[in-house]
Protein backbone atom coordinates (compact mmCIF):
# COMPACT_ATOMS: atom_id res chain seq x y z
CA UNK A 1 0.00 0.00 0.00
CA UNK A 2 1.26 3.59 -1.54
CA UNK A 3 0.76 6.01 1.75
CA UNK A 4 -0.48 9.57 0.55
CA UNK A 5 2.46 12.30 2.09
CA UNK A 6 1.66 15.55 4.05
CA UNK A 7 5.25 17.33 2.96
CA UNK A 8 6.77 18.81 6.50
CA UNK A 9 9.32 21.37 4.70
CA UNK A 10 7.78 24.36 5.33
CA UNK A 11 9.10 23.98 9.29
CA UNK A 12 11.81 26.20 10.52
CA UNK A 13 13.24 22.45 12.11
CA UNK A 14 14.26 22.68 8.55
CA UNK A 15 17.33 24.62 8.10
CA UNK A 16 15.88 25.54 4.32
CA UNK A 17 12.52 26.93 5.79
CA UNK A 18 14.82 28.65 8.15
CA UNK A 19 16.63 30.58 5.51
CA UNK A 20 13.39 31.26 4.06
CA UNK A 21 11.81 32.66 6.87
CA UNK A 22 15.16 34.67 7.92
CA UNK A 23 15.27 36.10 4.91
CA UNK A 24 11.58 36.74 3.91
CA UNK A 25 12.92 34.80 1.12
CA UNK A 26 9.34 33.09 -1.13
CA UNK A 27 11.29 31.79 -3.59
CA UNK A 28 13.03 29.33 -0.92
CA UNK A 29 9.31 29.04 0.37
CA UNK A 30 8.67 28.34 -3.31
CA UNK A 31 11.44 25.84 -4.18
CA UNK A 32 10.63 23.88 -0.76
CA UNK A 33 6.85 23.56 -2.24
CA UNK A 34 7.98 22.53 -5.91
CA UNK A 35 10.46 19.96 -4.44
CA UNK A 36 8.28 18.43 -2.09
CA UNK A 37 5.07 17.83 -5.20
CA UNK A 38 7.60 16.27 -7.21
CA UNK A 39 8.47 13.38 -4.45
CA UNK A 40 4.97 12.81 -4.11
CA UNK A 41 3.45 15.14 -1.20
CA UNK A 42 -0.45 15.39 -1.83
CA UNK A 43 -0.17 18.02 0.84
CA UNK A 44 1.98 20.70 2.12
CA UNK A 45 2.03 21.58 6.13
CA UNK A 46 2.97 25.27 6.09
CA UNK A 47 4.11 25.93 10.35
CA UNK A 48 5.65 29.62 10.51
CA UNK A 49 6.84 29.02 14.26
CA UNK A 50 9.32 29.00 16.85
CA UNK A 51 11.95 26.50 17.12
CA UNK A 52 14.88 25.64 19.26
CA UNK A 53 17.05 27.25 16.89
CA UNK A 54 15.08 30.27 15.38
CA UNK A 55 12.62 32.31 17.39
CA UNK A 56 9.64 33.86 15.25
CA UNK A 57 7.34 36.22 17.17
CA UNK A 58 4.01 34.94 16.81
CA UNK A 59 2.20 38.03 15.27
CA UNK A 60 5.47 38.45 12.83
CA UNK A 61 4.29 35.40 11.50
CA UNK A 62 0.68 35.79 11.20
CA UNK A 63 1.10 38.77 9.03
CA UNK A 64 3.49 37.24 6.65
CA UNK A 65 0.73 34.46 5.84
CA UNK A 66 -1.03 36.74 3.45
CA UNK A 67 2.32 37.23 1.46
CA UNK A 68 3.75 33.29 1.93
CA UNK A 69 0.30 31.45 0.74
CA UNK A 70 -0.68 32.88 -2.49
CA UNK A 71 3.53 32.86 -3.33
CA UNK A 72 3.31 28.89 -2.41
CA UNK A 73 -0.32 28.98 -4.77
CA UNK A 74 1.70 30.45 -7.41
CA UNK A 75 4.15 27.64 -7.95
CA UNK A 76 1.57 24.66 -7.35
CA UNK A 77 -2.28 23.87 -6.77
CA UNK A 78 -1.49 21.09 -3.87
CA UNK A 79 -3.89 21.72 -1.13
CA UNK A 80 -2.15 23.32 1.94
CA UNK A 81 -2.01 22.34 5.33
CA UNK A 82 -2.10 25.21 8.05
CA UNK A 83 -0.44 23.74 11.29
CA UNK A 84 -0.12 25.91 14.24
CA UNK A 85 -2.15 26.13 17.79
CA UNK A 86 -3.19 29.14 17.18
CA UNK A 87 -6.53 30.20 16.15
CA UNK A 88 -5.74 33.38 14.69
CA UNK A 89 -2.56 31.81 12.52
CA UNK A 90 -5.36 29.72 10.93
CA UNK A 91 -8.04 32.75 10.37
CA UNK A 92 -5.16 34.34 8.56
CA UNK A 93 -4.21 31.47 6.66
CA UNK A 94 -7.52 30.23 5.46
CA UNK A 95 -8.77 33.84 4.31
CA UNK A 96 -5.51 34.23 2.12
CA UNK A 97 -5.56 30.61 0.79
CA UNK A 98 -7.21 30.84 -3.14
CA UNK A 99 -10.05 27.48 -3.41
CA UNK A 100 -10.07 28.20 -6.74
CA UNK A 101 -6.50 27.32 -7.07
CA UNK A 102 -6.40 24.36 -4.69
CA UNK A 103 -8.84 21.92 -2.87
CA UNK A 104 -9.84 22.24 0.63
CA UNK A 105 -6.87 22.60 3.22
CA UNK A 106 -6.63 20.72 6.57
CA UNK A 107 -6.54 22.58 9.70
CA UNK A 108 -3.93 20.59 11.51
CA UNK A 109 -4.83 20.52 14.36
CA UNK A 110 -7.78 20.03 16.76
CA UNK A 111 -7.21 18.38 20.37
CA UNK A 112 -9.02 18.44 23.48
CA UNK A 113 -6.71 20.40 24.67
CA UNK A 114 -6.79 23.52 22.56
CA UNK A 115 -8.24 26.30 24.41
CA UNK A 116 -10.22 27.84 21.68
CA UNK A 117 -11.64 24.75 20.05
CA UNK A 118 -14.86 26.26 19.71
CA UNK A 119 -13.19 28.88 17.46
CA UNK A 120 -11.38 25.89 16.08
CA UNK A 121 -15.06 24.02 14.64
CA UNK A 122 -16.34 27.14 13.82
CA UNK A 123 -13.51 27.81 11.39
CA UNK A 124 -13.71 24.23 9.96
CA UNK A 125 -17.35 24.52 9.12
CA UNK A 126 -17.07 28.48 7.46
CA UNK A 127 -14.17 27.16 5.41
CA UNK A 128 -15.32 23.96 5.11
CA UNK A 129 -11.90 22.51 5.44
CA UNK A 130 -10.25 19.05 6.46
CA UNK A 131 -8.99 18.61 9.97
CA UNK A 132 -6.39 16.56 11.69
CA UNK A 133 -7.72 15.56 15.25
CA UNK A 134 -5.27 14.44 17.71
CA UNK A 135 -6.73 11.56 19.55
CA UNK A 136 -3.57 10.97 21.88
CA UNK A 137 -4.50 12.87 24.82
CA UNK A 138 -8.29 12.89 27.02
CA UNK A 139 -9.72 15.41 29.15
CA UNK A 140 -8.77 15.26 32.74
CA UNK A 141 -10.13 16.61 35.77
CA UNK A 142 -7.59 19.17 36.03
CA UNK A 143 -6.22 19.27 32.22
CA UNK A 144 -5.65 16.95 29.32
CA UNK A 145 -4.03 13.42 30.05
CA UNK A 146 -2.11 11.40 27.33
CA UNK A 147 -3.78 8.37 26.47
CA UNK A 148 -2.15 5.27 27.75
CA UNK A 149 -4.71 2.42 26.14
CA UNK A 150 -5.59 1.75 22.84
CA UNK A 151 -9.53 2.58 23.62
CA UNK A 152 -9.15 5.59 25.00
CA UNK A 153 -7.69 6.63 21.64
CA UNK A 154 -10.62 5.13 20.08
CA UNK A 155 -12.75 6.78 22.33
CA UNK A 156 -11.27 10.61 21.85
CA UNK A 157 -11.49 10.23 17.86
CA UNK A 158 -15.27 8.77 18.14
CA UNK A 159 -16.25 11.74 20.38
CA UNK A 160 -14.24 14.23 18.31
CA UNK A 161 -15.84 12.82 14.59
CA UNK A 162 -18.95 13.12 16.15
CA UNK A 163 -18.65 17.17 17.25
CA UNK A 164 -17.10 17.55 13.55
CA UNK A 165 -20.04 16.33 12.08
CA UNK A 166 -22.66 17.74 14.46
CA UNK A 167 -21.25 20.94 14.74
CA UNK A 168 -18.91 21.72 11.83
CA UNK A 169 -20.94 19.74 9.37
CA UNK A 170 -18.31 18.10 7.44
CA UNK A 171 -18.29 14.62 6.39
CA UNK A 172 -15.89 11.27 7.90
CA UNK A 173 -13.69 11.94 4.63
CA UNK A 174 -12.67 15.18 6.10
CA UNK A 175 -11.22 13.96 9.20
CA UNK A 176 -7.71 13.13 10.01
CA UNK A 177 -7.25 10.83 13.33
CA UNK A 178 -3.75 10.83 14.86
CA UNK A 179 -3.61 8.51 17.35
CA UNK A 180 -0.38 9.70 18.08
CA UNK A 181 3.52 8.29 17.91
CA UNK A 182 6.07 8.27 20.40
CA UNK A 183 10.02 8.25 20.34
CA UNK A 184 10.76 4.96 19.59
CA UNK A 185 13.85 5.03 21.23
CA UNK A 186 12.17 6.43 24.71
CA UNK A 187 9.13 4.48 24.19
CA UNK A 188 8.98 3.02 28.32
CA UNK A 189 4.92 3.78 28.63
CA UNK A 190 4.28 1.21 25.46
CA UNK A 191 2.44 4.19 23.21
CA UNK A 192 3.73 2.91 20.24
CA UNK A 193 1.77 -0.13 20.93
CA UNK A 194 -1.04 2.18 21.68
CA UNK A 195 -1.20 3.92 18.83
CA UNK A 196 -1.38 0.88 16.19
CA UNK A 197 -3.62 -0.78 18.19
CA UNK A 198 -5.70 2.78 18.43
CA UNK A 199 -5.54 2.81 14.40
CA UNK A 200 -6.83 -0.80 14.39
CA UNK A 201 -9.80 -0.42 16.57
CA UNK A 202 -11.04 3.10 14.46
CA UNK A 203 -10.36 1.16 10.82
CA UNK A 204 -12.59 -1.52 12.46
CA UNK A 205 -15.46 0.87 13.45
CA UNK A 206 -18.02 1.58 11.38
CA UNK A 207 -19.05 4.90 12.75
CA UNK A 208 -15.65 6.30 11.69
CA UNK A 209 -15.66 4.69 7.84
CA UNK A 210 -13.73 7.34 5.48
CA UNK A 211 -11.61 8.99 8.13
CA UNK A 212 -8.15 8.98 7.43
CA UNK A 213 -5.42 7.94 9.99
CA UNK A 214 -2.20 10.03 9.97
CA UNK A 215 1.03 10.36 11.94
CA UNK A 216 3.80 12.64 12.48
CA UNK A 217 6.82 10.63 11.43
CA UNK A 218 9.66 12.63 12.49
CA UNK A 219 8.81 11.90 16.30
CA UNK A 220 9.48 8.09 15.62
CA UNK A 221 13.03 7.54 15.23
CA UNK A 222 14.53 10.78 17.02
CA UNK A 223 17.68 10.17 19.18
CA UNK A 224 18.33 7.26 17.00
CA UNK A 225 21.60 6.37 14.81
CA UNK A 226 20.96 8.66 11.55
CA UNK A 227 21.88 5.90 9.31
CA UNK A 228 18.90 3.89 10.72
CA UNK A 229 16.60 6.11 10.98
CA UNK A 230 15.00 5.92 7.47
CA UNK A 231 15.51 2.22 8.10
CA UNK A 232 13.15 2.34 11.24
CA UNK A 233 10.46 4.59 10.11
CA UNK A 234 9.71 2.83 6.59
CA UNK A 235 9.54 -0.44 8.60
CA UNK A 236 6.89 1.42 11.26
CA UNK A 237 4.80 2.35 8.48
CA UNK A 238 4.71 -1.37 7.29
CA UNK A 239 3.32 -2.31 10.94
CA UNK A 240 0.92 1.06 10.88
CA UNK A 241 -0.25 0.54 7.17
CA UNK A 242 -1.81 -2.80 7.81
CA UNK A 243 -3.59 -1.49 10.60
CA UNK A 244 -5.44 1.58 8.58
CA UNK A 245 -2.49 4.54 8.30
CA UNK A 246 -3.47 6.10 4.95
CA UNK A 247 -1.10 9.21 5.20
CA UNK A 248 1.71 10.54 7.33
CA UNK A 249 3.36 13.95 8.09
CA UNK A 250 7.04 14.04 6.69
CA UNK A 251 9.62 14.46 4.76
CA UNK A 252 9.17 13.21 1.09
CA UNK A 253 12.67 13.77 0.01
CA UNK A 254 13.41 10.56 2.32
CA UNK A 255 10.61 8.44 0.65
CA UNK A 256 8.76 7.88 3.52
CA UNK A 257 6.50 4.38 2.42
CA UNK A 258 6.23 1.14 4.26
CA UNK A 259 8.43 -2.01 3.74
CA UNK A 260 7.50 -5.01 2.06
CA UNK A 261 5.79 -7.31 4.66
CA UNK A 262 8.19 -10.03 4.52
CA UNK A 263 10.85 -7.70 4.96
CA UNK A 264 13.33 -8.60 7.89
CA UNK A 265 13.62 -5.04 9.30
CA UNK A 266 9.35 -5.42 9.77
CA UNK A 267 9.55 -8.31 11.16
CA UNK A 268 12.45 -7.37 13.87
CA UNK A 269 10.92 -4.38 14.42
CA UNK A 270 7.78 -5.86 15.25
CA UNK A 271 9.18 -8.33 17.39
CA UNK A 272 11.09 -5.58 19.48
CA UNK A 273 7.50 -3.79 20.06
CA UNK A 274 6.31 -6.93 20.76
CA UNK A 275 8.80 -6.96 24.73
CA UNK A 276 6.80 -4.00 24.96
CA UNK A 277 3.42 -5.46 25.79
CA UNK A 278 3.52 -6.62 29.49
CA UNK A 279 2.94 -10.43 30.00
CA UNK A 280 1.38 -11.57 33.32
CA UNK A 281 3.49 -10.20 36.52
CA UNK A 282 5.31 -7.66 34.08
CA UNK A 283 4.64 -3.81 34.98
CA UNK A 284 4.71 -1.75 31.48
CA UNK A 285 7.95 -0.07 33.23
CA UNK A 286 9.54 -3.32 32.67
CA UNK A 287 8.24 -4.01 29.40
CA UNK A 288 9.31 -1.06 28.38
CA UNK A 289 12.60 -1.35 28.95
CA UNK A 290 12.46 -4.26 27.71
CA UNK A 291 11.50 -3.21 24.63
CA UNK A 292 13.70 -0.32 24.72
CA UNK A 293 16.93 -2.63 24.77
CA UNK A 294 15.02 -4.59 21.68
CA UNK A 295 15.33 -1.46 19.53
CA UNK A 296 18.84 -0.77 20.66
CA UNK A 297 20.09 -4.13 19.41
CA UNK A 298 17.99 -3.46 16.41
CA UNK A 299 19.51 0.08 16.12
CA UNK A 300 23.15 -1.67 16.37
CA UNK A 301 22.03 -4.50 14.00
CA UNK A 302 21.11 -2.22 11.31
CA UNK A 303 23.70 0.14 11.54
CA UNK A 304 26.44 -2.34 10.85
Amino acid sequence: MKLKIIGELINNAYARSRRAWENRDLAGYQALATSQVDHGSEYLDVIVDSTPKCSIDKEEAIAFLPTLIPALQSVTSVPLCFDHSDVNYHRTALQAYDRTISPAPIINSVAVSRQALDEFISLIKEFDTNVIVVASEKAGEHGSLPCHKPEDVHEVAGWFVDKLKSEADITNEQIFIDPGLAPVGADTYGLINVGLDAMKLISNDPALKGCHLVVGLSNFAWGTPVKVRHQLEKAYLTLAAANGLDFVLGNPETGPQPLPADDDRVKKLAAALEEGRPSEGVTQEDAGYDQTEAIMELCEELGE
